[in-house]
């Protein structure tokens, strides 16, 4: 992972906490945890307040998830509202965290100035055994803490405030009004500083989750379909009145989900064209069956002209795997006549014409799902199924590490917001 960590790849855009009263704060809160304080002088942290070097000192990369669910979080400023989410066993996480920052944003900061917020996302389930824990999980309660107890103090300054106001005789009380009068030194004013967080519940749309080896469950009104292997514990078993299931090799019927239900953009030649995102797909499955079928492969070599050679060369290899050929004929389909007849392609090569829609709220899941199905496209895993990038990653050789490195840096890490724009449509602007 070395190489990943020096392209920021893994871990990339985190905060660095160093100042030593953030260390302490983010001390408290792990102890507030039960879990051991950190002896760092330095570490770094994203939304969460996940931290990868704490994780590595305790031994628990899960030390904020565990169970893998009701996912902790430290908040030690609000400028983790723009880092990413990098360990999550939830895709949404990164969602409701971004919702209860937006939320909360006055009590988050005015909280943050003296003090550190901590807690967890609480769920219905403690542990997930089962797909009916997953479903069962329709809206979260973020339980919030604070380090030094700020939001404790507040809420006893307000009840003593409240008294002075409702009791005649109360200011004539010194003990009560000096003790008022230390919590607002510590507090501020309250009537000036929200330090309470106003929304404390959020849905729990769609997600994925990377439980039995990855879930998807997408919401369509009272329908709920769940995407994944179908050996897993409660597949067409849990609600089957409500639920409807897919296994997660069934191309014909996942693709007939994504198209009912307007989640993905047909071939159109007005996109396609346009977008580069065949031609994308057309090297990436050019590199990928060169990198499994050539064992002295060095794609360093591996430029536009090397690749339409070894195409050549390789003709009878290239049109058995399908892709390639396929690609081509479906792009020239699209320059002749505009439009690709999707029910005479065979489902497997569906998914090499397709993205998902932007309009649509799953679009980002959705992408990650397409992506899964053509694992050769390693950039675009990269963009939207990063659990599952680095675990391909992790099986490549060297070589071929320090290629898909230097691949990234010149694609998408030059201008990620313009090659999402370009190949998929997402306008983040």
């Amino acid at each position: 992972m070395e190489r990943l960590l020096e392209a920021e790849l893994i871990y990339g855009r985190l905060l660095t906490v160093n100042e030593p009263h953030l260390i302490a704060r983010y001390n408290k809160a792990l102890k507030g945890f039960g879990l051991r304080e950190t002896a760092l002088a330095e570490f770094d942290i994203d939304m969460t307040g996940f931290s990868p070097q704490i994780a590595a000192e305790l031994g628990d990369w899960d030390y904020l998830d565990p169970n893998k669910v009701n996912r902790r979080f430290i908040i030690l400023t609000p400028e983790q509202e723009n880092l990413p989410v990098v360990h999550t066993s939830f895709s949404n996480t990164a969602g409701l965290m971004h919702e209860f920052f937006t939320a909360n944003a006055r009590a988050i900061s005015a909280v943050t100035i003296k003090d550190a917020l901590y807690g967890e996302i609480e769920d219905t389930v403690a542990k997930v055994d089962h797909i009916e824990d997953l479903l069962s999980i329709n809206e979260v309660n973020f339980k919030v803490y604070s380090a030094d107890d700020i939001l404790g103090k507040a809420a006893e300054l307000r009840q003593l405030a409240d008294r002075v106001q409702s009791q005649p005789d109360a200011w004539r009380d010194d003990e009560l009004l000096n003790r008022m009068v230390d919590l607002v030194k510590q507090t501020g004013d309250i009537r000036q500083n929200t330090l309470v967080p106003d929304q404390l519940v959020f849905r729990h749309d769609a997600f994925w989750a990377n439980h039995f080896g990855g879930v998807y469950v997408f919401h369509d009104g009272r329908n709920t379909t769940v995407i994944c292997r179908s050996d897993v514990p409660g597949f067409r078993k849990a609600r089957p009145w409500q639920v409807s299931y897919i296994d997660i090799n069934d191309y014909e019927t996942i693709y007939g989900f994504l198209a009912r239900t307007k989640r993905i953009d047909l071939p159109q030649a007005s996109w396609v064209l346009d977008s580069g995102l065949y031609q994308h797909r057309m090297t990436m499955t050019l590199i990928g069956l060169a990198r499994e079928k050539q064992p002295d492969f060095d794609p360093d070599k591996a430029d536009a002209v090397w690749l339409q050679t070894w195409a050549h060369l390789n003709a009878g290899l290239v049109s058995a795997e399908g892709s390639f050929p396929f690609l081509n004929e479906m792009y020239r389909q699209l320059t002749s006549i505009g439009q690709i007849r999707m029910p005479d392609v065979p489902a497997r090569l569906r998914f090499l014409l397709i993205r998902a829609d932007a309009r649509h709220p799953d679009h980002w899941l959705v992408n990650r799902l397409i992506s899964q199905m053509i694992p050769f496209d390693f950039v675009s895993r990269f963009v939207f199924d990063k659990q599952g990038f680095y675990d391909s990653y992790e099986r490549y050789d060297e070589k071929f590490r320090e290629y898909v490195v230097k691949t990234l840096e010149r694609t998408y890490l030059k201008d990620k917001r313009e090659f999402r724009r370009r190949l998929y449509a997402i306008n983040e602007d």
